[in-house]
């Protein structure tokens, strides 16, 4: 009789956080589509006011392609290695979710240096967002995605430190599986920003 009521109150515990672990996924979900829109407001800007140079300089004039591929590259292989931690996670393989994770940590570093980078560059050549509406929309429509990535590579150390000192536990998983859904969500909106701002904008 004892083990069978242990038994039922294991099973609601268990049956518990599984609905919590649900609606912490659902909330992100949420989130991701509230991203999505203003990701989506921003690009809409960005059409509109593309060709508002005010006499100053063309996409085609100011845009490195190479350059910006490498950051393209170092952000598609990013997220190619939290796939890899990903699937480390699932075979229960502590110390290489970390390793991924940290080589997550170092690509997604260099793609935000780049960007500052960037952005310093074309500040310094007099190329501000002060100085054109075009400008302007891509100083705020790139920044955005940079300052997600930014954000995106804090939540990446904090999870290295909890994956330190508590390991692998239901506490752990859902955060790494819902980080991962915002890495690969960030990758997928730089695909839009290089397509839709970058390489039209030199083609």
């Amino acid at each position: 009789m004892a083990t069978d009521t242990l038994h039922h109150e294991g099973s609601v515990v268990h049956h518990e956080h599984h609905d919590a672990t649900e609606t912490k996924l659902f909330g992100f979900w949420v989130y991701l589509m509230s991203d999505l829109v203003i990701f989506g407001s921003l690009f809409a800007t960005y059409a509109v006011l593309m060709k508002g140079t005010a006499g100053g300089p063309t996409a085609a004039e100011i845009f490195e392609l190479p350059f910006v591929l490498v950051e393209t590259f170092l952000l598609l292989f990013s997220s190619f290695t939290f796939g890899m931690g990903v699937l480390a996670m699932n075979a229960e393989r502590l110390g290489q979710v970390k390793a991924w994770l940290a080589i997550t940590f170092v690509l997604g570093a260099a793609f935000v240096g780049m960007e500052i980078y960037e952005f310093q560059h074309l500040i310094h050549e007099g190329y501000g967002p002060d100085k054109s509406a075009f400008l302007s929309s891509f100083f705020t429509l790139v920044g955005t995605h940079g300052l997600h990535v930014t954000f995106g590579l804090i939540w990446i150390l904090v999870m290295l430190i909890q994956l330190s000192t508590k390991g692998l536990n239901d506490m752990t998983r859902p955060r790494i599986l819902c980080l991962s859904l915002f890495w690969h969500f960030l990758d997928i909106v730089w695909i839009c920003v290089f397509s839709f701002v970058y390489l039209m904008g030199v083609l």
